[in-house]
């Protein structure tokens, strides 16, 4: 797959510009093995980068004063000039890429001219991140050819600039940091407060990753998402008040969360207990990898779709459908709702020899419930931006 992304994305630079590109370069998308909603509350997240991947053909030219994007899957083109100041635009796409190029250029590096198509293997509106993966990979191609000396942190702290103030969406800090610091076979536990993290082996031998997407979004995501923050800060306000000596949310214990519940109220209450729980299933979890541990993975995973389902309440009917059917199936360890919830993908740990019969059974079972045809993403993890040269990957 990766080798027919290269060759179609090199073809359409052909098709675009009438030359062939100088390099090429890789961006991933990301999984997020456990840890949701615990990024803006002091905990740790749990991703990796995937085997699906943004390609982009590149090549610097002699006039210095535009770039100029074919966006492949779009069959749409956009330039503009390197020595203007950028603001948003019409094409959304583009805005994730201006962005980037006005966080380098505000920082007073010096970028020329640029021809770059590119294509993708990342399913778009999935949750895999597709536009981290936009975002980090120009800023990588910017740093590579141009020699900006920009450490891999800052490169992920542009992609995220870049989301927040050219397409208004307040993302945290794990998709872009995932595509930037991914490796093969491993994962990453992040601090998404401090940017601290740390590597774990992801010894899944004999066990696939699956995810099945539900191919729905509930409108509610964004208000839902918000409610959801104010419930938290009401707990944590309460928690403080009791306990000021507590540096950090997740050094909160469980009695002193049962001491605070009457002010905080039981709606508070089970959404803290649900982040409390999850911040100690990341570590679990990034132990039971390195471990080989897959069933005690498939079980933390099951928790935490309970806890995202009852307590935190960011599930839907489509989801909860969707695992509680995969978990009757043989070979299944675990499967739970991945991303912010009310829509999206699960992600199924499945032994390897049944993956196939599991994916026949739930999408039939799916499509006889809700009328829709579930679309499946086999992944496997593997490592951040990188250049491709010559079969060989430079990372």
């Amino acid at each position: 797959m990766q080798e027919q992304l290269i060759k179609n994305t090199s073809e359409a630079f052909r098709s675009a510009f009438q030359s062939e590109p100088e390099r090429i370069f890789l961006a991933p998308g990301r999984i997020n093995i456990i840890g949701e909603h615990v990024d803006y509350s002091d905990g740790f997240v749990l991703p990796a980068a995937i085997d699906k991947h943004i390609c982009f053909a590149v090549k610097k030219t002699d006039d210095s004063g535009t770039c100029t994007f074919f966006a492949k899957d779009f069959n749409e083109s956009f330039t503009f000039k390197v020595k203007e100041k950028q603001s948003p635009v019409s094409q959304t796409w583009a805005n994730y890429l201006l962005g980037v190029f006005n966080a380098i250029q505000e920082s007073g590096k010096e970028i020329g001219g640029l021809q770059i198509a590119f294509s993708s293997t990342i399913p778009m509106g999935s949750g895999l991140s597709s536009s981290a993966a936009l975002e980090c990979g120009f800023a990588y191609i910017l740093n590579e050819i141009f020699n900006l000396n920009l450490t891999k942190k800052a490169l992920a702290l542009i992609g995220q600039k870049a989301e927040h103030t050219f397409v208004g969406v307040q993302c945290g800090i794990m998709d872009q940091f995932s595509s930037v610091f991914g490796k093969e076979h491993r994962v990453i536990m992040l601090d998404c407060h401090s940017l601290d993290h740390q590597y774990f082996e992801a010894n899944l031998d004999g066990y696939s990753l699956v995810l099945f997407d539900s191919c729905v979004k509930h409108t509610h995501l964004t208000s839902g998402y918000n409610n959801r923050r104010k419930d938290v800060d009401l707990g944590k306000k309460a928690l403080w008040e009791k306990f000021p000596a507590v540096q950090k949310f997740r050094d909160f214990s469980f009695e002193m969360l049962d001491e605070a519940r009457a002010e905080m109220g039981e709606t508070s209450y089970k959404r803290c207990f649900y982040l409390l729980k999850e911040i100690k299933r990341v570590e679990e979890a990034a132990q039971a990898l390195s471990e080989g541990n897959a069933e005690y993975l498939g079980k933390l995973l099951n928790e935490t779709h309970a806890g995202l389902s009852e307590e935190f309440e960011v599930s839907c009917e489509e989801l909860d459908f969707m695992v509680e059917k995969t978990l009757r199936q043989n070979g299944v360890l675990g499967a739970r709702m991945m991303g912010g919830g009310f829509g999206g993908c699960s992600i199924n740990l499945i032994k390897d020899e049944h993956v196939d019969e599991v994916i026949e059974t739930i999408t039939a079972l799916y499509k006889a419930a809700f009328g829709i045809e579930m679309k499946i993403y086999r992944v496997k993890i593997s490592d951040g931006i990188n250049e491709y040269k010559r079969n060989e990957l430079v990372i």
